[in-house]
């Protein structure tokens, strides 16, 4: 099986490098670190990084590691929670003797000498308990910071267990990591907590989205509203999920305009979304997507297609 392969890969080597994509959220730093955290407690005499640019909304929950280009040299390489190659943070990656993909989205970009891909996990930390339930009899630990990471990547990718990529596994292994020593409350608030400043963009947002009869909605943030606010186009991704809850919407997008490009976030209660990302240089999972597109005229591309897809939706 897969995670046997992976677990003695890990075994094999001393020096183990661990990656995740480019805006990290939770799983992404709860996979990367959390299975850092594993692999250090477990074997001591390896040596084990999480490399990437900081991520500073997420210091509370791990600080990356600085190293050299010789690190990589005879060096496994572990790449979690990225689907593209191209969004691997640091791009170091393919320094490594060998590589390792440990993934829950759809496997368009298949790199790596072993993949680990399964669509139907939670997230990439549900994998990560996975893979130590593997190899626990290979001497594998859990210790009370790596059960908090995968605990929090866990509530991250599943909205706090609200979203339908929840399972009766989801909830299992849920159940097992809150027996481990650390203090929920301040988790979900380092997680969830926002500044006044987000929430006054939230309410503006609520104020100014668009409905259309098929249940399509839209927001568009130009520079100069983020500025009006004081957001940065970073930060207004933990507003991407205000919609969901507005009775009425089936998908909706939000489009956020960056020096370089509009990034363009995709969100559904049933209409398919990931389809509609591809085309617009993304991927993602059928409910839950993103991409980037150049003009407003190729957003409004997206807006007809997500149109469309609600419009199949509904019929």
């Amino acid at each position: 099986m897969i995670p046997d392969k992976i677990i003695s890969a890990i075994k094999k080597y001393d020096t183990i490098i661990i990656h995740r994509h480019v805006r990290p959220d939770p799983d992404a730093y709860g996979s990367q670190v959390g299975l850092k955290e594993i692999i250090s407690d477990s074997f001591p005499h390896k040596k084990v990084f999480a490399v990437g640019e900081e991520e500073p909304s997420l210091n509370f929950l791990a600080k990356m590691d600085d190293i050299e280009d010789e690190m990589y040299h005879h060096a496994l390489v572990i790449v979690c929670d990225t689907a593209n190659a191209a969004r691997i943070c640091d791009q170091r990656y393919n320094l490594g003797a060998d590589l390792i993909k440990i993934d829950h989205h759809p496997n368009v970009d298949k790199y790596g000498e072993i993949m680990w891909v399964d669509t139907s996990a939670s997230s990439t930390c549900e994998l990560i308990y996975d893979l130590y339930l593997y190899a626990k009899d290979d001497g594998f630990q859990l210790n009370d910071r790596a059960a908090m990471l995968i605990y929090a990547g866990i509530v991250g990718d599943t909205g706090r267990f609200l979203f339908p990529s929840t399972s009766k596994k989801t909830f299992q292994h849920a159940a097992e990591l809150v027996t481990y020593d650390f203090d929920r409350s301040r988790l979900y608030e380092g997680i969830y907590n926002i500044q006044d400043n987000i929430a006054r963009l939230r309410g503006y947002i609520l104020q100014h989205f668009e409905l259309s009869e098929s249940g399509m909605s839209s927001i568009r943030l130009t520079r100069e509203e983020l500025e009006e606010f004081n957001v940065d186009p970073a930060d207004s991704g933990q507003l991407i999920g205000v919609l969901g809850d507005i009775e009425g919407i089936q998908a909706w997008v939000f489009f956020i305009e960056e020096d370089d490009q509009i990034r363009v976030r995709l969100r559904s209660k049933g209409p398919v979304v990931n389809d509609i990302a591809a085309k617009y240089n993304g991927g993602g999972h059928p409910m839950a997507a993103g991409a980037s597109v150049k003009t407003w005229e190729e957003a409004d591309n997206v807006v007809d297609d997500l149109q469309e897809a609600c419009i199949a939706y509904s019929n």
